[in-house]
């Protein structure tokens, strides 16, 4: 029998004994687990989807193999909803929650878990610069070719690059080391929110800044934790949000401004621009942006902030995305500018520039001249995979063909 979806899930005991369910624990196959509790409880994935709190859709592309858990927050809402013993815990690389005796009468799993530890920590260990150096330009290149290709062609190496920074950083003791991988884990992190912004995932997203929030404290690197908190607020424009989106952004950029360099201030200025310009606030943006400009520096960028990407032609960009709500007729050249200095690595930022630019067009009364860059645009959004740009431009598609029909 199925049951009431908000009953709890009971698996029996047994079930956690068998050797097959220990090795899913191990393995952290959360297809597996599933599994245990649709044939040992008559769980359906409603029943499981309320217990565990993940929605329905993600429980059927877990239990088909489409979706991984990376999160240990995750892990720790799925052991808690099946109900996972402490031992079993244990095995899932959870912590025990009866810490006075944490695996009862199951000495050999707790030596499993002991030997475990020991290996994890060893292999940390052998963390040093040199390997920090390779998992940083790791995941600068996994930017590289984000930029290019969109997150669906890197997503494999995008998991597997999260995880061996995070089981690296958790089992880290060497204080230098650890901060080191803190860094580079915050960087990624944030890597992963941006993609899952613009493949629709907010709530993913969600997640993937807070880790990339707190591997930023470890680090105590104040200019990439107002970085992250600030990409954060995308998450509530896309959510239809943007005044609290604004109202983070202002806070951060308050308390951050005396420990963050020019370029990351002259962002976040640009960032709080578009957020007051999707409110409606001409005033506000166009404050936003001469705040900006005035604090870009010279240089296309800087290279102790790989992860950020503002110059003239990107802040023009930025610019015309802002004011082409307010239909102002300056925005057609800022854009042509901003595109013309692209060095055309930016797919999916291109892609967004050529709607603000067919947008632009069609408010200036020329459908023929916006369809070239709207179709450019799309060609891009499919390349990239990006859903964020896809919905704009099916609206401005549409409104295409009727100025031309």
């Amino acid at each position: 029998m199925h049951g009431n979806a908000f009953d709890p899930i009971h698996i029996p005991a047994w079930v956690w004994d068998r050797a097959e369910t220990r090795d899913i624990l191990k393995n952290r196959d959360v297809a597996g687990l599933f599994n245990i509790a649709v044939k040992y409880a008559g769980a359906s994935q409603v029943r499981i989807s309320t217990a565990t709190g993940i929605a329905q859709g993600r429980i059927s592309q877990h239990i088909r193999g489409l979706r991984q858990v990376t999160d240990l927050e995750v892990f720790e809402r799925i052991a808690t909803g099946l109900g996972l013993p402490d031992h079993a815990r244990m095995l899932f690389g959870l912590a025990p929650l009866d810490t006075a005796s944490p695996t009862g009468n199951h000495g050999d799993e707790h030596q499993e878990q002991a030997d475990e530890l020991r290996t994890q920590l060893e292999a940390a260990a052998t963390v040093d610069t040199t390997m920090v150096m390779i998992l940083n330009t790791d995941t600068n290149n996994l930017r590289l070719l984000d930029r290019r290709l969109g997150s669906a062609a890197i997503a494999d190496k995008m998991r597997a690059q999260m995880a061996q920074i995070e089981r690296a950083h958790r089992h880290a003791v060497r204080p230098g080391i650890r901060a080191q991988l803190a860094r580079i884990l915050a960087e990624t992190a944030s890597l992963a929110g941006w993609q899952a912004i613009n493949t629709g995932a907010l709530n993913d997203a969600w997640n993937h800044y807070e880790n990339a929030k707190a591997a930023a404290r470890g680090a105590d690197e104040p200019a990439i934790l107002a970085y992250v908190s600030a990409e954060q607020a995308y998450v509530l424009m896309d959510l239809g949000q943007p005044a609290q989106a604004t109202e983070l952004l202002q806070y951060i950029h308050t308390t951050h401004r005396d420990r963050i360099p020019a370029r990351l201030r002259t962002w976040l200025a640009a960032a709080e621009a578009e957020a007051a310009a999707i409110l409606g606030d001409e005033a506000t943006c166009r404050h936003a942006l001469a705040q900006a400009a005035a604090l870009l520096p010279d240089g296309p960028g800087d290279p102790d902030m790989p992860y950020l990407s503002i110059d003239a032609h990107h802040l023009a960009r930025w610019r015309g995305n802002c004011l082409v709500r307010f239909g102002d007729p300056g925005t057609v050249e800022d854009l042509r500018s901003a595109l013309a200095g692209m060095d055309g690595t930016y797919n999916r930022a291109e892609s967004a520039l050529r709607c603000d630019l067919g947008h632009a067009l069609l408010a200036l009364g020329e459908p023929q001249a916006a369809q070239g860059h709207i179709q450019r645009a799309q060609q891009l959004a499919t390349m990239t995979g990006s859903s964020r740009q896809r919905k704009r431009i099916d609206e401005l598609v549409r409104a295409v063909k009727l100025a031309l029909n």
